[in-house]
């Protein structure tokens, strides 16, 4: 039929063609624009003051800016409660509040690779595999969170409220995870972020001097600048790093200045701006 008909066969080509086009180069955009002609609901607002302390020292295009950033988050990202844990919107925001915080001011599409987040209740144990080339053995591990290269965020939630209720201390495993996804937009998690090359010189300077600072400090046995997690690996420095950066910005600033800058360049903003936040 189609074939004795090619004016309809190259009717329905062009189609097929440009509804490729347009679900392959314009559809996410179409869609987020038709997501956020939605106003912001008023009791995700009244959660994210609630949940996330630093939304209350943004200035009001911030805030409109991360409530913007959620919107998107909630609309793509799914949540799945694990162990029989219950996700509903105060679980949602505050999770979604702090991870948008490290994409205030950078594209929300660097966190396009992100599908899911589980939630456990509390810290959770796990199956660690570990080779050493000819014999591979597992182990069992308790975490507080994870990230996959997969897209997938791991998190338990008791360790969530801690970051809701204790806003200056020097752990949130919200923003710690959400970093791991950035580190991972290059392909790996080796504690650097996808940088323009002069970015990437100024960081691999930068960081390599304070990986090493710490290290000496360690083995000195003296009192780190920075969580000891955090010498674990490079991936793990970055992550660390980002949480005591929007968590301690002054306690960063004051011990590694070089490191703050590099940190404020790569996320746009400078936490110590935020009103009240002491840090």
């Amino acid at each position: 039929m189609l074939a004795s008909n090619p004016l309809l066969f190259a009717f329905i080509a062009v189609g097929v063609i440009a509804l490729t086009v347009f679900y392959l180069f314009f559809y996410q955009r179409w869609k987020r624009r038709r997501e956020l002609e939605q106003p912001f609901p008023s009791p995700w607002r009244a959660l994210l003051r609630q949940q996330v302390p630093i939304y209350n020292h943004l200035s009001d295009d911030q805030q409109k800016r991360l409530e913007r950033r959620v919107q998107l988050f909630l609309s793509e990202k799914e949540f799945y409660g694990c162990n029989g844990f219950e996700v509903d919107d105060r679980v949602r925001l505050t999770i979604a509040g702090h991870a948008c915080l490290l994409i205030l001011e950078r594209a929300f599409s660097d966190f396009d690779e992100v599908r899911s987040i589980l939630v456990y209740p509390d810290i959770y144990s796990t199956q660690a595999t570990e080779s050493d080339g000819l014999v591979v053995s597992t182990r069992h591990e308790v975490r507080a969170g994870e990230a996959s290269s997969h897209g997938q965020v791991v998190l338990a939630w008791n360790q969530c409220k801690k970051a809701v209720s204790q806003p200056h201390s020097p752990h949130n495993v919200i923003l710690h995870e959400f970093a791991h996804q950035l580190d991972y937009l290059d392909g790996s998690a080796d504690g650097a972020p996808p940088l323009s090359a002069e970015q990437a010189r100024h960081w691999q300077q930068t960081m390599s001097k304070a990986w090493e600072h710490l290290q000496t400090t360690l083995e000195h046995h003296h009192k780190p600048w920075l969580d000891p997690y955090g010498a674990t690996e490079p991936a793990e420095f970055f992550a660390v790093l980002t949480e005591t950066f929007f968590q301690q910005p002054k306690h960063l600033w004051h011990e590694q200045p070089e490191v703050y800058n590099v940190l404020r360049d790569f996320y746009r903003l400078n936490p110590i701006d935020f009103t009240g936040h002491d840090g």
